[in-house]
């Protein structure tokens, strides 16, 4: 079985993320992490709040606490919600940890060994009415590629653009508001990207051709475009210090790194931190240090491929050490509210938190992997969300699995029925299941998400066409062995459809399986052939019905709900 190493683009601190966060990395990361784990495979899926950066300290200040406290009840506050969506991480770090300061430091000298960090006196925007120089997210105006009137001084979030304070329009300060800005000199630390151009070519063109077509397109733009050598320090107060032995004037000014160089690098502190509760057990350095044998996937939205698919591999490249560099990248697109997006001061859309107070987090779960916006952006409506939810899970699975158990039980007993053998209806069921079974593992493989809930659900409808061929409730007056046969058969797809669909809905999955009193029983994968003879649950077995699964949601509910979070603009 092969060592598979998942990261998720970390969630930053600054507050409660919407569901397109959700969407673009941790949910979907914690699909393939789990379905890998259900084949057998060694699996270390590593995530973290980045805690670096201006927005922590604007956000903090905001909030009239330290940087520190807030970062640490913010940290708590998102593992929380991540508990309760039942993301199943290895470890869910921190980039403030000392183990990332280690690491980063630790990465930067070993750049400056070899040449690819250079100290440079630069101009730098200054803010007269806050005294003091204005890293570049301190600064917002108007994109001059696209004309958005909220850019930041790193990146415009609506073009994706990267920009340097001085390319903004009608630029002003991010703390006061102010406009009386002049330009200083300053010295900052660059990382020399230029000199490694060529080796992030060759590792884009020996890598990247697997990756989505949206992942190596943004990675091969920035790359014709040539990389520009970039300034890895700031002037913050929160941040990774430069280390004095190699830079003790920089050091003295209080400078720390930018939070894009050391964020990716606490995939590795991450790893590390998770290794440090058990040193005994855990080597962090296996998976990242000489780990020929790992594959490693990265999930994140497009706006983050550039930093994770060409600077975070030249830094590790700079290093001339075997770090272990991304195999996958899976890109998303964003998903909007009704066709806008996502907005915290508007009150539009719908958050995690609030999320988790409607509805069981598996409601969320589903409709977001079957919905993902793989191939283009893709809205959220509370119409589409509920007809979703009635239909697949409701219907589709929820029903199937208590009429079944309960009609069962009412006609036969607490235990699995015997009945007649398996006829022709059965074993072209189990063609059809092994048919579907097979697709739906193929697209997980793929990381098609949308295309894999489509194969779910194609395995949830083929029961109940099953289901109303056989029609038991008739069956039963004729031919009770045979209605055996049928609620038998059924039971078994219930407890296939526990095993296969707890990727998506865990919850529910495992209410499913423990249905059945089976000794032993786990959510280890069922192959196609496995599952062709719908055995795995044999007459005798005791079981019981669970509450309900799914419960549908009505037009009251509908209307309360956008009333809430709004709806169409």
């Amino acid at each position: 079985m092969a060592r598979h190493l998942i990261t998720s683009a970390l969630p930053y601190i600054n507050g409660i993320k919407h569901l397109g966060n959700m969407v673009g990395s941790m949910l979907p990361a914690d699909v393939y992490s789990r379905y890998l784990r259900q084949r057998g495979h060694d699996v270390l899926y590593i995530c973290a709040t980045d805690e670096h950066g201006t927005p922590a300290e604007l956000a903090a200040k905001a909030a009239g606490q330290s940087v520190d406290a807030f970062c640490a009840e913010q940290h708590d506050a998102q593992k929380a919600i991540y508990d309760g969506f039942g993301l199943a991480f290895d470890h869910f770090g921190r980039s403030s940890s000392p183990e990332n300061v280690e690491l980063t430091q630790h990465f930067a000298r070993k750049l400056h060994e070899n040449g690819f960090i250079e100290e440079r006196a630069i101009r730098q925007v200054y803010s007269n009415a806050d005294e003091r120089f204005l890293p570049d997210r301190y600064i917002v105006g108007t994109c001059p590629h696209c004309g958005y009137d909220k850019a930041r001084g790193d990146q415009c979030e609506n073009c994706t653009r990267v920009l340097d304070p001085t390319d903004l329009i009608d630029a002003r300060s991010a703390i006061s508001g102010s406009s009386d800005l002049e330009v200083r000199e300053t010295k900052h630390l660059f990382l020399l990207q230029s000199k490694l151009q060529g080796e992030v070519e060759k590792f884009i063109d020996e890598t990247g051709e697997e990756w989505p077509t949206l992942a190596s397109s943004i990675a091969r733009k920035w790359l014709t475009e040539g990389l520009h050598d970039r300034a890895i320090t700031r002037d913050l107060d929160w941040g990774v210090p430069v280390p004095a032995d190699v830079w003790p004037d920089l050091a003295a000014e209080g400078k720390v790194f930018y939070v894009w160089f050391d964020a990716p690098i606490e995939y590795i502190g991450s790893t590390k931190e998770w290794a440090d509760v058990d040193p005994e057990n855990r080597d962090w350095k296996s998976w990242w240090y000489e780990a020929d044998d790992v594959r490693y996937t990265e999930f994140m939205a497009k706006d983050n491929v550039p930093f994770h698919s060409v600077m975070f591999p030249a830094t590790q490249l700079g290093t001339r050490e075997p770090w272990k560099k991304v195999d996958f990248l899976k890109a998303f697109n964003w998903l909007n509210y009704y066709g806008g997006k996502f907005s915290t001061s508007q009150r539009r859309g719908i958050f995690t938190d609030a999320a988790l107070e409607l509805l069981p987090a598996d409601y969320w779960r589903y409709f977001l992997i079957a919905n993902a916006p793989e191939s283009d952006d893709t809205s959220f409506t509370w119409e589409l969300f509920s007809s979703s939810v009635n239909k697949d899970l409701a219907d589709t699975l929820g029903n199937f699995v208590n009429r079944v158990l309960s009609f069962s039980r009412k006609r036969f007993g607490d235990e699995v029925p015997a009945g007649a053998e398996a006829g022709e209806a059965e074993a072209k069921l189990g063609e059809d299941i092994a048919r579907l079974l097979a697709e739906y593992e193929g697209h997980m493989e793929a990381l098609q998400f949308r295309k894999a809930a489509a194969s779910l659900r194609a395995l949830w409808s083929t029961g109940n066409s099953y289901l109303e061929e056989k029609a038991p409730w008739l069956e039963i007056k004729t031919d009770k062995d045979a209605a055996a046969l049928t609620l038998r058969t059924a039971m078994n797809l219930i407890h296939l459809y526990s095993v296969i669909s707890e990727p998506f809905i865990p919850s529910s999955a495992k209410a499913m399986r423990g249905a059945f009193a089976l000794d032993g029983d786990t959510a280890l994968w069922i192959t196609p052939d496995e599952a062709r003879s719908l055995s795995a649950v044999p007459a005798g077995t005791p079981f019981t019905v669970p509450p309900v699964l799914f419960a549908k949601i009505t037009e009251d509910d509908l209307t309360s709900y956008k009333d809430r979070f709004g709806g169409e603009e």
